[in-house]
């Protein structure tokens, strides 16, 4: 395929399979626990690593990833012990994450606003062997994480009081949490975009809610939408030269819409098929009421 005889390519489309296992795989937490915009907020920040890696001369995607996880962590923290001023030290938090990457940047010999722009929305021509060398490494402790604490996280996001109970580290977790969500940021920035992530977290296990029921195969089925968006995504862009970043989240939010609409015919059956095995366990049970009930209506 001529797709796979660019090396730009190839580096795209292993970035692109990352970035669609890892988003969901941490967006299914954090839709859990209604944070879904909270990968937005850490993309704002990871602004500001992006401009210091530039201006440094370092590697914009590692000095991101460690920005985006102080911001990350000082969100969480925010979160736990801020009152009633907590929303406005967080907007503060992501004005100013954006403000300082976008001052940075500018200040640096080698930045200008084409690297910002790739950054902000993702540019498949600029991932480089370094980046891809990135991206696996912290795709790796994304699943890591997510697969291999799942229970964990799971009962800390559905019901923090039953977690602490049970006696799970919740502070610990949360924490976790939300390195791992600033973590995710930067895998994906180099494929959707700083701007568009969040969308990608949270689109697809929208989208896989619609027609399952259980937290694993939600997790498994939005995972598998990720994949094939961002591929397809990957794909178009090179084939019709369009923004690879719009073009993923539009994708996934093309798949939202069919499974939404599918959702209402699949919830009919679904109840359709439980009342008459409700009906046939009745009649199992109680053959002789049924029997009555039909001599009494003669």
């Amino acid at each position: 395929m001529e797709i796979l005889q660019t090396a730009f390519m190839q580096r795209a489309l292993i970035a692109a399979v990352l970035v669609g296992i890892t988003a969901p795989a941490i967006g299914i937490y954090l839709v859990q626990r209604r944070q879904a915009l909270m990968g937005d907020g850490i993309g704002h920040i990871a602004m500001t690593g992006v401009g210091l890696g530039f201006l440094l001369n370092s590697s914009p995607v590692w000095m991101a990833t460690l920005i985006a996880v102080v911001g990350a962590v000082t969100m969480e923290l925010i979160r736990a012990y801020g009152k009633t001023r907590g929303d406005i030290a967080l907007a503060m938090l992501f004005y100013g994450g954006m403000a300082g990457g976008v001052l940075l940047i500018n200040l640096s010999d080698t930045g200008s606003n084409a690297n910002l722009s790739s950054y902000l929305f993702g540019s498949l021509s600029t991932v480089s062997d370094s980046d891809v060398t990135a991206i696996c490494l912290l795709a790796a402790f994304v699943v890591l994480v997510t697969v291999g604490l799942r229970k964990q996280l799971f009962a800390v996001s559905q019901d923090e009081e039953f977690a602490r109970v049970t006696g799970l580290p919740v502070r610990v977790l949360n924490l976790l949490i939300a390195v791992t969500a600033a973590v995710t940021v930067t895998v994906a920035m180099r494929v959707v975009g700083l701007l568009l992530v969040s969308a990608l977290m949270v689109v697809p296990v929208a989208a896989a809610q619609q027609i399952t029921r259980s937290f694993k195969v939600t997790f498994v089925l939005s995972v598998v939408i990720g994949t094939a968006v961002t591929l397809s995504g990957t794909v178009t862009s090179y084939y019709e030269d369009v923004p690879p970043g719009a073009t993923i989240v539009l994708m996934a939010i093309g798949v939202f819409v069919v499974l939404t609409a599918l959702a209402t015919p699949l919830a009919r059956r679904r109840a359709r098929t439980l009342a008459t095995a409700e009906a046939a366990t009745c009649t199992a049970e109680f053959p002789d009421a049924r029997r009555s009930a039909g001599k009494a209506t003669v």
